[in-house]
């Protein structure tokens, strides 16, 4: 298990776990990242990334990137 930010870009990943807050919890889930669904690394610049998930392209800060655990 390693955080998406150390993903390599293009692969697949099944999410294993989401840290943080409670209300971090949600506001991931609310972007679509939940327990059991598949994520891919698009890009990354800066620290940031670009992701798929759920058939979109969501921008997610290195921070909340470090609590998605894949």
């Amino acid at each position: 298990m390693m955080p998406l930010n150390l993903a390599d870009i293009g692969q697949r990943q099944i999410i294993k776990r989401i840290g943080g807050k409670p209300e971090v919890k949600k506001h991931l889930e609310n972007l679509g990242f939940n327990v059991g669904g598949e994520v891919s690394v698009l890009s990354s610049f800066g620290g940031n990334l670009i992701v798929k998930v759920k058939e979109s392209r969501v921008a997610v800060s290195d921070e909340l990137a470090r609590k998605i655990m894949v």
